[in-house]
């Protein structure tokens, strides 16, 4: 029974889905943080809205932390390293779908579910109509990743406009699979510990990198708060403290003189 549910109930489970393992790799804290947000949206449900219980086990519950987050980006040379292997794949898919994925941040289903229409080469711009926030995106391509876009898009002829720009030979319907082909690539780059996603936190460090703003981060990411992308905020100060050094390193010189 609802009633009957104690704090001590709760503080076994959330240890134990943070001990245990999901097809061999342990949960995040972050995931588990979700599932207490939610039962805690329960209880208060139940207090407020239908009276079945007068006071929320949660409040005896500790709560979670969520984690940082894993941020892995690819060197200068893991980076040439990864892209070259793609170029050489027998999927010619592939080095187009990586260099996109870093020039524009876009999540994997965001680029999987680009169709003819959504594509603008004239203005340099996609639309992304399912993001993960539920909001319409417009990304914008940057020179170099349009070029290669436009010279993979001039080699293929769609059904119609509404074809998927990636689709899978054998059912066209479908976004194809790339999973052996990145695979394959990470092997013969010689680069471990890396994901797909993880293309995404190469362009946000980058982009920190290069002194962009947090909040302009997280438009480009479409993230609608900037609690995403502060992660990334050490890259940006590091950058600048470095760029302050080397201006007062100049005025200092001056002033010597």
């Amino acid at each position: 029974m609802l009633a009957d549910i104690t704090a001590n109930d709760i503080i076994t489970v959330q240890e134990k889905l943070l001990t245990e393992s999901v097809n061999g790799k342990p949960r995040s804290q972050s995931t588990v943080l979700k599932y207490v947000v939610s039962l805690n949206t329960v209880f208060n449900i139940a207090i407020s809205n239908w009276g079945w219980i007068k006071e929320s086990p949660m409040n005896g519950v500790k709560k979670l932390t969520p984690s940082e987050g894993r941020i892995r980006y690819l060197s200068d040379d893991e980076r040439d390293r990864l892209l070259s292997a793609c170029k050489e794949s027998k999927n010619k898919m592939l080095h187009v779908c990586v260099v996109l994925s870093i020039a524009t941040g876009m999540r994997q289903g965001e680029l999987m579910g680009l169709r003819w229409r959504d594509i603008d080469l004239k203005n340099g711009v996609a639309i992304l109509h399912e993001t993960k926030n539920g909001e319409k995106r417009r990304v914008k391509i940057a020179k170099d990743a349009l070029t290669l876009l436009a010279d993979y898009l001039g080699n293929v002829t769609p059904l119609n406009q509404d074809a998927l720009l990636f689709p899978s030979k054998t059912k066209p319907q479908q976004p194809i699979e790339l999973k052996k082909a990145w695979q394959t690539a990470l092997r013969n780059a010689q680069i471990d510990n890396f994901h797909w996603h993880d293309l995404r936190h190469c362009t946000a460090s980058y982009l920190a990198m290069n002194n962009t703003s947090l909040a302009a981060i997280a438009e480009i990411l479409g993230h609608k708060t900037l609690s995403m992308v502060k992660r990334y905020a050490h890259l940006s100060d590091s950058y600048t403290a470095n760029e302050v050094e080397t201006i007062n390193h100049k005025i200092l010189e001056v002033a010597r003189d």
